[in-house]
């Protein structure tokens, strides 16, 4: 059976304030050609269909076109609620849409029925397991600790009692969307941190076939059978090095498996570049990224005038501009800015308790941190539910 393995379109997002509805226009053109060029079996999109609950309308209409299209092809399609989407919102006439081969997976609750699908060696039971957010599941998981590595392990406990009253034979496919442990983050996933932990072990998915994941961004093979596919375009600088794709898998009769990347069209290259603006509007060697979509870093001493409009002469297209001058004696090692970036919310809270106290927080204030942040949290992701 042929898979193809997406993620993370995050439809109504736009890149440093430039629109890309064109650009998602032009993934699902190319993923729906993919489909019919190459034969597939089924589609599965493992959450973050959606960039937020409520969605704009163009965002709406272009989902509604790629369901349309990838029905008119005949191909089952699996798809999971991830931690931007709202579940409900997107779980809306499931049923009705399932009777066009169209299977939206957003009910925890449902996560051990599967989609049924079947070739000339049998079935394939393929189980969606949305983004499940530990507070407000916990309890329908039977759940020991708030924690995703907890809900996830009770959720997939249900997929291997179900998979075990099936056929000898019968292959399995799990959706989940998650942070496992040996993934690379970028900069433009939401943090998902619960209780000071933001990933869960492989493990957790051992006994099936294959698991598709979605959440990071970057296309990352983390087991020959557990892999995220990546978002299909970039969201942030931070992506500038990464080949953006789905994942094509054959997952044979015996469960043996083989999977190729497959690379989606890219709108605009990215780059980062950094030196004096100067340097950086008289070297030729940075004559290949004047097309590209440019974050510019000035080191600089001092800050120059005009610096964006005399980087737009050469780097038309230069979105982001960051002041990082070099460092001199006496001088602060690096600007606030710089110092929160890639800091979850539990240490930019720790780091202001030192600040201000000039102390660290002991273990006790840390964990009333912690709580406080969880249930933060988890308030915000249960406004989302009944929104």
């Amino acid at each position: 059976m042929r898979l193809l393995h997406t993620s993370d379109w995050h439809l109504g997002r736009s890149f440093h304030r430039v629109n890309m509805l064109g650009a998602q226009e032009e993934f699902i053109d190319h993923l729906v050609e993919v489909v019919r060029a190459r034969e597939v079996d089924a589609v599965l999109v493992a959450g973050d269909v959606y960039d937020r609950a409520v969605p704009p309308l163009a965002a709406v209409e272009l989902f509604d076109q790629a369901l349309h299209r990838l029905a008119a092809l005949d191909v089952p399609t699996l798809m999971i609620s991830g931690n931007h989407d709202s579940a409900r919102r997107l779980g809306v006439a499931a049923g009705l849409i399932g009777r066009a081969g169209i299977h939206l997976r957003t009910d925890p609750a449902s996560c051990e029925v599967p989609v049924l699908l079947s070739d000339a060696h049998g079935e394939v039971a393929c189980y969606g397991l949305p983004y499940l957010e530990p507070a407000l599941v916990k309890a329908e998981f039977g759940a020991e600790g708030t924690s995703h590595e907890a809900v996830l392990g009770k959720a997939m406990d249900r997929v291997r009692a179900d998979l075990a009253g099936r056929p000898p034979g019968t292959r399995s496919v799990v959706l989940a969307h998650a942070f496992v442990t040996g993934g690379q983050a970028s900069e433009s996933e939401r943090d998902i941190t619960v209780g000071g932990v933001a990933s869960v072990p492989a493990a957790v998915f051992d006994g099936v076939d294959y698991v598709a994941l979605g959440h990071l961004h970057g296309s990352q093979v983390l087991g020959e059978r557990v892999r995220y596919s990546g978002s299909p375009l970039a969201y942030s600088f931070s992506e500038s090095r990464h080949r953006k794709g789905m994942w094509l898998v054959d997952l044979g009769a015996d469960g043996a498996l083989t999977a190729e990347q497959l690379d989606t069209p890219v709108p605009r290259p990215l780059a980062r570049i950094s030196g004096t603006l100067a340097e950086l509007l008289a070297d030729p060697a940075l004559t290949g990224y004047e097309d590209h979509w440019i974050e510019a870093t000035l080191t600089d001493a001092a800050r120059p005038a005009e610096p964006m409009a005399r980087l737009l002469a050469r780097f038309p297209h230069t979105l982001t501009l960051v002041f990082a001058p070099e460092r001199t004696e006496g001088a602060p090692e690096i600007s606030y800015a710089r110092r929160l970036r890639d800091r979850s919310d539990q240490q930019i809270a720790e780091d202001f308790v030192a600040h201000v106290r000039g102390s660290a927080a002991d273990a006790a204030e840390a964990a009333v941190l912690r709580q406080a942040i969880d249930e933060v949290r988890a308030a915000d992701a249960a406004r989302e539910v009944v929104r």
